[in-house]
């Protein structure tokens, strides 16, 4: 669902306590309904003609997908099984007059309050800066979509989500291209929505694959879905990889050497080495890309993570070694987004 057309009247006069969106007539916000036009103008005035209205799908992710077309003014989005906190559309509205280009997120609190911990504590606790240097992690958005609140122009500049239905990563698809044409990330650091967690959501459809390693492990029909890895990997090639001339792959094991098989040719050439601190990796001397089509197969060094040279693509996994890989990290002093980005 979608809190449509904000204005400060309707922020007043509608918005006055934590409420979820089922709640409302035909399990609709009651806020101001018109259709997003299909131009895709920059952000300035749009005045395209407003289209006919759809009928609202039962299927919450379908509805989901659909209110997100139906932006006017300001959009503020929310899922039909989340609760949001009676100050949320303010303080966002109030942060997206002074971000104009930006997606607006905030924090949230999990229902129940033990389901993916450790994914709650990383959209929680990115600094300002880490939520446009972590944008490559298996994560995905470093703001959650039912937490985002946008201006329409800015939606209708960077195009409609995609419709391919159950396992595409919209949200994903539509972040990387707000991020290419410029867009910013705000995170309002208050809890303005609690966010249920159900297995049957269609996030875990699209999560589950992206935790498979090679298209060999995937089911039956779900051979298309590693495109969602591709993806990940074309948008780090593109807004990282291409401007450095050479790098480390931090992890010799399977994510590491997954990362360096699906790299292009040019990017493959410009991996110096594999680092880690397996010692039974690193007595191996060198990882051979048996894979490749050159007559001489190459053989990439492995080192020690404290004699690999920065820059580094990191893939370990944060906040799952008790602090381990954190501050072997930290021993480095390095900056993030400089000499280094996450792509675990």
């Amino acid at each position: 669902m979608c809190v449509q057309g904000v204005r400060k009247r309707e922020m007043s006069e509608e918005v006055g306590a934590s409420r979820s969106p089922s709640s409302a007539a035909g399990g609709q916000v009651p806020f101001l309904h018109e259709e997003l036009c299909d131009c895709d103008s920059v952000p300035a005035k749009c005045k395209c003609p407003a289209a006919p209205s759809s009928p609202v799908p039962d299927n919450p992710q379908l509805q989901s997908r659909a209110s997100l077309d139906s932006i006017i003014g300001e959009g503020c989005r929310i899922q039909v099984d989340d609760v949001m906190m009676p100050q949320r559309v303010r303080l966002q509205y109030e942060a997206a007059i002074q971000h104009s280009n930006s997606i607006i997120g905030c924090q949230v609190r999990r229902e129940p309050l033990d389901s993916t911990e450790r994914y709650t504590r990383w959209i929680n606790n990115l600094t300002p800066g880490q939520l446009l240097t972590q944008v490559f992690t298996s994560h995905g958005p470093t703001v959650i979509m039912p937490t985002w609140f946008c201006s329409r122009e800015w939606f209708c500049h960077v195009g409609k989500f995609d419709e391919g239905g159950k396992g595409v990563p919209e949200d994903l698809l539509f972040f990387y291209d707000h991020i290419r044409k410029g867009g910013g990330v705000f995170r309002v650091d208050q809890c303005l929505l609690q966010y249920r967690y159900h297995p049957q959501a269609a996030t875990h459809s699209v999560l589950e694959i992206l935790w498979k390693s090679s298209p060999l492990e995937l089911a039956d029909g779900e051979e298309e879905m590693e495109t969602i890895w591709n993806h990940r990997v074309r948008f780090l090639e593109d807004r990282a990889l291409k401007h450095w001339t050479s790098f480390t792959i931090w992890n010799a094991g399977k994510q590491g050497r997954k990362l360096y098989r699906s790299l292009s040719p040019a990017n493959q050439k410009k991996v110096a080495a594999f680092c880690d601190v397996d010692e039974n990796k690193i007595a191996k001397g060198f990882y051979t890309y048996q894979e490749s089509k050159e007559r001489r197969k190459p053989q990439i060094p492995i080192q020690h993570f404290k004699d690999a040279t920065p820059p580094f693509i990191i893939c370990v996994k944060l906040d799952l070694t008790g602090g381990g890989f954190e501050e072997n990290l930290a021993t480095l002093d390095l900056k993030e987004g400089l000499d280094y980005y996450h792509f675990n």
